[in-house]
């Protein structure tokens, strides 16, 4: 504590009175729907979308890393397109679809670029392994048949640090000949669209 010629000041005191409380944001109604399920949440407006997914819904699948939007391990679907979480804010993402690792799978079965992951043999410590899938998942909503560059170019915003690139773009050739095949429960010659199981 300091002595003034006004008398005593310190913490939470200025030489003209006390100090004004610390701002606190106001929280906003925040409607969210992700995986399919609606969700109303208490937010300020700075909290993000990777935040909100982790500590408020618990869907921990989505990774936070570099929380800069540098390495893609948070990536999820928004619309259907791969879009980077902590680079957006919850607030934003109201009334816009959102998918995240743990939405990919129906039904018990697992989505075709999961499968592909799986067969490919596509990842190590499987850190990134959530973002590259959701890269790759938003490739196959846009692109049935996607290139070699395609996929590529899909998963060039996704670091992997272990370095499993080579069996990362093979599981996403191996996922396009899954998402096109017939599933085992459709009619013969019946393609049901990426994604979708029965």
């Amino acid at each position: 504590m300091s002595q003034s010629a006004d008398g005593l000041h310190g913490a939470g005191h200025t030489a003209e009175g006390p100090a004004p409380p610390a701002a606190v944001e106001q929280l906003h109604a925040v409607r969210l729907m992700v995986n399919g399920a609606a969700h109303t949440l208490a937010l300020e407006p700075r909290h993000t979308l990777l935040d909100t997914l982790r500590a408020d819904l618990e869907l921990t699948g989505t990774k936070k890393v570099c929380d800069m939007g540098d390495c893609g391990a948070c990536t999820v679907l928004v619309d259907g397109r791969a879009m980077y979480s902590c680079l957006l804010l919850a607030i934003e993402c109201q009334g816009r679809e959102i998918t995240t690792i743990e939405g990919l799978a129906r039904d018990g079965e697992l989505d075709p670029v999961q499968r592909a992951f799986v067969e490919a043999d596509a990842f190590q410590c499987g850190f990134c392994t959530p973002g590259q899938i959701m890269s790759l998942r938003a490739l196959l909503n846009e692109t049935a048949a996607p290139s070699e560059a395609d996929i590529m170019r899909a998963v060039t915003g996704n670091l992997c640090r272990c370095g499993a690139y080579v069996n990362i773009l093979k599981a996403g050739r191996r996922a396009a000949e899954l998402a096109a095949a017939p599933r085992e429960a459709g009619s013969p010659g019946e393609t049901l669209p990426a994604g979708e199981a029965r």
